[in-house]
């Protein structure tokens, strides 16, 4: 392990932990106090992946710095990018060796941080390091590996089994929804005034376009031309794919559709493919991997319509920018998705595949109950907004510091 690049080195102050939050007493919550805080956060996930965590962390931290306040934000990076890293702005960067969910990472990344003089360390991905002369602070998307342990695997299991000591030793925590605050009180033992509820929002990006101008973009790129019913997440056990492609093959013999499915392959992800064979849909299903904001835009607003099956969401985004895009959406009645979809979108029984498949086939068969849901999708979307979140966050950030 080495120490940080020599750009990044700051000059040590003796006891400047133990003079932070008095330094910071007093603070305005503005975002413009008479403290300039050093606020870090870490961003190396956006370094190895795309979607989740990596595009909430890209778009809170771009919303924070288009503030104009005067504290600065260092972002932590990777030394070593798995994917194409993103460009996020921020006041500076600081790159790590450490990998995001290494074995070692709670010890090894403090040691990299040594030298940084942060007052606040922000750590969207829920598990932050051991204690340093910080802040702590920590975003909790969802609880599903406590409400659902039996689908995770051995090493994810190990990750997030460190959820409790997370909430115990961070200054405050972010929840996403409300749905996700509730279960870190009654699961994690997170104590109540910790908790702030900060909703995630769509990219800016996200809106309607000309559905002929979609098709032919969605064409040209994924050779798809016939209407699809579109699923954006990660392809893992709690999405409960396998029971949306059995609704799928109910649906598919009243409607000539296609089921689009964009997100990379997760854990436990066989079960899905299996069942695609033992319902003879391959000629119907289309798997695209990982797709780029731009072409998911594409994606929603060619899109027939979104259905979002899960077993369990702490938020559910895909929802949001599929409503953002005008895109009608059907959604499961569990987790955080009637709190985020409220009037706007259609609620079903994940366990029911009949019951996926008539939403579907009701929304399908209606072109003006569609235009109705597409209404109420985009006024519904316009309600969340990544300013806002830079706005609540930015003060939860100066709380902290100041107490």
């Amino acid at each position: 392990m080495v120490g940080l690049p020599g750009a990044f080195h700051h000059q040590w102050c003796p006891g400047y932990g133990n003079l932070v939050a008095e330094r910071c007493k007093g603070i305005e919550t503005s975002g413009r106090g008479p403290c300039r805080l050093r606020i870090g956060v870490d961003a190396r996930l956006a370094d190895y992946t795309v979607g989740g965590i990596a595009r909430y962390t890209t778009q809170l931290v771009s919303a924070e710095m288009a503030l104009g306040q005067d504290h600065s934000i260092i972002t932590i990076r990777s030394r070593s990018p798995k994917v194409n890293p993103p460009t996020i702005p921020s006041s500076e960067t600081l790159l790590a060796r450490t990998p995001p969910h290494h074995r070692i990472e709670r010890f090894s990344l403090p040691w990299e941080l040594r030298n940084a003089r942060l007052d606040v360390l922000h750590s969207p991905d829920c598990i932050p390091p051991r204690p340093g002369r910080w802040a702590s602070v920590i975003t909790v998307h969802d609880l599903a590996f406590l409400r659902m342990p039996r689908l995770l695997t051995e090493e994810s299991r190990r990750y997030y089994g460190e959820i409790r000591r997370a909430v115990q030793e961070a200054k405050a925590i972010i929840a996403v929804s409300q749905v996700t605050a509730d279960d870190l009180v009654r699961l994690a033992g997170a104590r109540p005034e910790k908790v702030h509820v900060v909703h995630e929002a769509a990219d800016s990006e996200m809106q309607p376009m000309p559905r002929d101008t979609a098709k032919s973009l969605v064409g040209d790129r994924f050779a798809i031309a016939a209407p699809y019913v579109l699923f954006v997440g990660t392809l893992e056990p709690r999405k409960n794919i396998p029971g949306l492609i059995q609704a799928f093959g109910h649906l598919r013999k009243d409607f000539p559709v296609r089921l689009v499915l964009a997100g990379r392959n997760g854990w436990l992800s066989e079960e899905i493919f299996m069942t695609v064979r033992s319902q003879a849909l391959e000629d119907g299903v289309s798997f695209l991997g990982e797709v780029s904001p731009e072409e998911l835009r594409t994606l929603y607003c060619a899109a027939e319509v979104l259905v979002l099956p899960s077993l369990y969401e702490g938020f559910g985004l895909p929802a949001v920018e599929a409503m953002a895009c005008g895109t009608p959406v059907v959604v499961a009645n569990t987790g955080a998705l009637p709190e985020i979809v409220g009037e706007a979108g259609v609620l079903v029984r994940p366990d029911d595949p009949l019951d996926i498949a008539e939403a579907l086939g009701w929304v399908l068969g209606n072109p003006g109950y569609r235009e109705v849901l597409s209404a109420r999708g985009i006024e519904r979307a316009a309600t969340f907004s990544w300013e806002r979140a830079a706005r609540e966050t930015m003060a939860i950030y100066e709380q902290v510091a100041g107490g």
